[in-house]
């Protein structure tokens, strides 16, 4: 099986699952011209995942169904997401449910804070499982709190971080590099984190992606996993004029994110 992440926009990835006989999974499409441009290259799409309603994740999936009609979309139970509201083959989904890709099983999460109803796909029958989690977790970050809360957000990025930790994390945009520069100034000396942003940069420079990225990586690095940390703790504190003892897991990682909304 062969992972690609296509670029789409400036910063987004359509992900794509492809099988040698180029069968493939197609993952959040934004926009339809990578997902032609890599069928002409031999990409034969089967089935689309949507993780949220958000137009650079769902624009080019009417594209897609005109030209592949029997495409089948296993997409969050959204009525923002039209395409695949009433359309054939189209599949609603959500928490527990499990949906079917090139012979493989994936289990439906939700994991509301980005939006209401954002969804992850997990394959967790490999040595090394996929996770597509759309705008919930990134590398070195999370997603903006656009119609959740930061319980919400805390509580499924928890859920995330449970999965194993040869878990692909295959989010839907090329962040990294300028995520690194909030998370290397909240936990300045987390060697691990150093780690992954000389190994971003190098990626970078050499005009790869940045993912797919490990849970392993992410829990070492990614201070939105590391809220209950005691470096990430006492630079909260600090930043609050209060003590660490008197901060849940909770403050912190609703400090974090606010933090982050307005950094530059």
């Amino acid at each position: 099986m062969r992972l690609q992440p296509l670029p789409a926009f400036d910063d987004n990835y359509i992900w794509t699952w492809a099988d040698a006989d180029g069968r493939a999974l197609v993952v959040d499409p934004g926009d339809f011209a990578p997902v032609f441009a890599a069928a002409d290259a031999g990409l034969r799409p089967e089935v689309v995942f949507i993780t949220h309603h958000h137009a650079d994740h769902i624009a080019g999936l009417s594209a897609l169904r005109e030209r592949w009609p029997t495409l089948t979309v296993y997409a969050p139970d959204d009525p923002r997401i039209a395409d695949a509201s009433g359309a054939p083959a189209a599949h609603r989904v959500g928490e527990g449910d499990t949906v079917e890709a090139l012979g493989r099983r994936f289990e439906v999460m939700h994991v509301p804070g980005h939006t209401r109803s954002h969804l992850a796909f997990v394959e967790r029958d490999a040595d090394a499982p996929l996770l597509f989690c759309g705008d919930t977790l990134f590398s070195l970050g999370c997603g903006r709190l656009f119609e959740g809360t930061a319980e919400q957000m805390l509580a499924s990025l928890d859920r995330l971080a449970a999965l194993p930790d040869t878990t692909r994390v295959c989010c839907t945009h090329e962040y990294t590099l300028s995520n690194a520069k909030f998370a290397a100034t909240v936990d300045p000396g987390n060697a691990d984190l150093q780690a992954r942003i000389a190994q971003a940069r190098a990626q970078r420079d050499a005009g790869l992606p940045t993912l797919p990225t490990t849970l392993a990586e992410e829990r070492a690095a990614n201070p939105f996993l590391r809220s209950d940390h005691a470096a990430i703790r006492a630079t909260i504190a600090a930043r609050l004029e209060r003590s660490p003892d008197t901060l849940s897991r909770l403050d912190v990682f609703a400090e974090l994110r606010r933090w982050k909304d307005g950094f530059r």
